[in-house]
Parts: C-alpha cells; sequence; structure tokens
C-alpha cells in the first residue's frame, strides 16, 4: 500500500476544489428547499390556492409551476407570488386550468372577473357577495357589513372590463365574526402579487406602467400614471390589499 502525504499547500487546493465540487449542489439544494416551503407557505397559497393541486419544484432558483387551477387568475396569482420569493430566478407556469372556461367578455367571464376584484379586498367581502350577470348588467346580491361597504363593492364592480351597469341589492347587516384573515400575518410577495393581479383586473389602471415591491407590509409604487385620478386610484387598490400597513406611491404623471 502506498502512501500519500501532500504539503500544506497542496492540501489546501484540494480541499478548497472539493468544497468548491461538493459545497455549490448543497447550497442550491438549500435555496431551492427554502423557495419551495415558502411558496407552499405563503399567505396567497395558503388562502386562496389552497384547494388548487399545484406542485413548485426548483432547481437553482428556476421555478417550474406544474399542476391545476379552478380559475385562470390563479395561474397568475401563484406565478406572481413565486417571481417574487426571495432567490427566485425566474419561474416557468405550466399550470392548466380544469373545467371550461367563460368565452372571453361573456355574461360567464364578467362574473369571473367581478368576483376576482372582490376577492383580495380587505374593505369589501367577496365571500358573502353573489354576483350574477346578464347582458354586461352586474346584480350585486348578499350581505354588507355596513353602507360604506355595500358602496365600495359596487364601485369595484363598475370598473371591471365588460360591465355596463351595476345593481347593488346588497343588505347591509351587523356582521357576526371576526374578520376572516385576523391575526394571520400575510408576507410581502403575498401582498406584491396581489396588488399586481387586482391592477390588471382593473380596466382603469395600466399595470404594465406600475411597479409594485413590498417591505415588511409597507407598498412603494413606481412607474407613470396616465393622470392624477389613475394614480389615486392604484394608491387606493393597493391599500385594500390584506396586510397592507402602508403605500407610498411615487408613481409620476405622464
Amino acid at each position: 500500500m502506498h502512501r500519500f502525504k501532500l504539503n500544506p499547500q497542496a492540501a489546501l487546493m484540494v480541499s478548497t476544489a472539493l468544497v468548491m465540487v461538493g459545497g455549490l449542489p448543497m447550497q442550491a439544494s438549500d435555496l431551492d428547499d427554502r423557495i419551495e416551503d415558502s411558496a407552499k407557505n405563503s399567505y396567497n397559497f395558503r388562502t386562496y390556492l389552497k384547494d388548487d393541486h399545484i406542485k413548485v419544484e426548483s432547481a437553482h432558483g428556476v421555478v417550474t409551476l406544474t399542476g391545476t387551477v379552478a380559475y385562470d387568475y390563479h395561474k397568475s396569482l401563484a406565478q406572481e407570488t413565486v417571481s417574487e420569493l426571495p432567490g427566485v430566478k425566474s419561474v416557468t407556469n405550466q399550470l392548466s386550468v380544469v373545467g371550461e372556461q367563460p368565452a372571453e367578455h361573456s355574461d360567464g367571464w364578467i362574473t369571473m372577473k367581478v368576483k376576482g376584484v372582490l376577492t383580495f379586498r380587505k374593505h369589501v367581502s367577496g365571500k358573502d357577495t353573489e354576483v350574477h350577470t346578464q347582458n354586461g348588467v352586474v346584480t350585486l346580491s348578499g350581505v354588507a357589513d355596513s353602507e360604506a361597504q355595500k358602496q365600495l363593492t359596487g364601485e369595484y364592480a363598475k370598473d371591471v372590463e365588460g360591465v355596463t351597469e351595476v345593481r347593488n341589492q346588497l343588505v347591509v347587516s351587523r356582521p357576526e365574526k371576526a374578520h376572516r384573515t385576523l391575526g394571520q400575518k400575510v408576507d410581502d410577495s403575498s401582498i406584491t402579487a396581489q396588488i399586481k393581479i387586482a391592477l390588471v383586473m382593473h380596466k382603469s389602471t395600466h399595470p404594465v406602467d406600475t411597479k409594485v415591491t413590498t417591505k415588511n407590509g409597507v407598498v412603494f409604487l413606481r412607474g407613470e400614471a396616465q393622470n392624477g385620478a389613475e394614480k389615486d386610484l392604484v394608491t387606493r387598490i393597493a391599500g385594500d390589499i390584506e396586510g397592507v400597513k402602508k403605500v407610498r406611491n411615487h408613481m409620476t404623471i405622464k
């Protein structure tokens, strides 16, 4: 048996090479595990996407989403949530929507859009609001906690593409239960994703020109607004997302 003895300099070089070869996969694996766990434990995945069947796989920060979701906007919500997580380089969205989807601009499509608009709001109740659309006329029924909530629900519905009229038949009733998210922490990636999806759903906002970042619940808005009214609306939409503590709108007006 031959014995080899390395001098200190050679030993250091071998040790460094082993770390470089063996250490990187371990670091990548840890990062990918954190990304996958963060996605599954995010507020959006635990709340809005909990009934969908989504698999999150990360390889060196490149994430692939596979599985099925109930609505088309759930695909976007999942992608936006994951893309905001630390360490994520890119997201490949291979999610498919189960079931037959309504034709674009049809009454069913408008109903789905209105429900989506109301879903993320903390000052209205999408759960307690029933939406029916006929020939572009939206009828809202169900229960609102206050007159202000009733009016706000109607305003949000009016700003959905394709809606020609809103008949607000919500009944104001004193709430019997605490707010659905009381005590639940909403992570920054979920907040940013919700705001982005909300801006897409409103016909009076231009999401492409709006840059959204969130840090510890404080939302920062940058980009260009068409006018002062749009800038104010973007601020209002962002401020009505669950978990938002403050909105700082630095958008400029064209």
